[in-house]
């Protein structure tokens, strides 16, 4: 039994005795207020929250959001990833880097150690159950967050190359690579009122360390760039908070163990900053691992 609850009604004090009967139909329970907001309330709120940032993209140009921006973008990511400008062949290839992350495959390095490969396999599994992959399902849960094969090896890298044969699984890649990577960079990249360039070093930085929030991570490099610079959208200058976040994102690159590379900042995405080509126009050249790679103009 509660406490009575001394109320007043219109200056005259009144005692009510409230008799609960926790489970029983007996009593009328008062309704709880813990003045927090609901799970639905939150859930609408997030919901309006979206609503307005979507509504401010829409009115901003499309940016890396236009398939040919997006073939570019691409062909930038596959040059500092694999050397190459074909990002379309890398479909199938699957390797152990030594980096931690397990196998590392497929356009945009889905690792067996950091959940997106497991992820990917999941999505594909979902749509087409009798794939190569399918078998190894169990085992990518177990060795998720290692570096370990238990359980992969052998065959794992085979099956891989296998279903690269199939269409479903390399649309299945783009889907997932969208979906975890693009989409969720190019929208934080709009909202904090950059450019295409701007939205390119994003996306590359998600690619390169993930969704993360520690200081290694997409962002925590965001947030360490934001305790010294604005974004354009919070009235700051586009080129002095790109050279912040690239040089947040470069102590990220150093202070991992391995693959301490930073030619892709200091040789590639900084000529496009110091040249001032905040659209990405065409023709764009730069290095990456001291080759020299070029797209011509559109």
């Amino acid at each position: 039994m509660k406490p009575a609850i001394r109320l007043a009604v219109i200056g005259v004090p009144v005692i009510i005795v409230l008799s609960l009967v926790f489970g029983g139909s007996d009593g009328d329970e008062l309704p709880s207020d813990t003045g927090q907001p609901s799970a639905a309330a939150e859930k609408e709120s997030a919901a309006d929250v979206r609503a307005e940032e979507d509504a401010e993209i829409a009115e901003q140009p499309p940016g890396l959001a236009d398939p040919a921006m997006k073939e570019i973008v691409s062909e930038l990511v596959s040059s500092a990833d694999s050397s190459t400008l074909d990002w379309r062949s890398r479909y199938g290839a699957i390797e152990d880097t030594g980096d931690g992350s397990g196998y590392t495959a497929g356009i945009v390095g889905f690792c067996s150690g950091t959940s997106d490969m497991l992820d990917l396999v999941q999505h594909y599994t979902a749509q087409h159950p009798d794939n190569p992959l399918a078998p190894f399902l169990p085992a990518l849960r177990k060795v998720n967050g290692t570096a370990s094969h238990e359980g992969l090896d052998p065959g794992f890298t085979d099956a891989w190359r296998l279903a690269a044969k199939d269409q479903a699984f390399r649309a299945a890649q783009e889907e997932t690579r969208d979906r975890l990577y693009y989409e969720p960079a190019v929208r934080q990249a709009k909202l904090d009122g950059l450019g295409p360039l701007g939205q390119y070093i994003y996306y590359d930085a998600m690619v390169l360390h993930g969704p993360d929030t520690d200081a290694t991570g997409f962002y925590g490099i965001r947030d360490a760039a934001l305790a010294e610079a604005d974004t354009v959208a919070e009235g700051g200058d586009e080129e002095d908070y790109l050279d912040i976040f690239l040089d947040a994102g470069r102590k990220a690159i150093l202070a991992k163990p391995t693959e301490r590379n930073t030619t892709r900042i200091d040789t590639m995405q900084r000529v496009f900053l110091d040249a001032g080509n905040f659209e990405l126009a065409t023709p764009l050249e730069w290095q990456v691992y001291g080759k020299t790679f070029r797209i011509p103009a559109a």
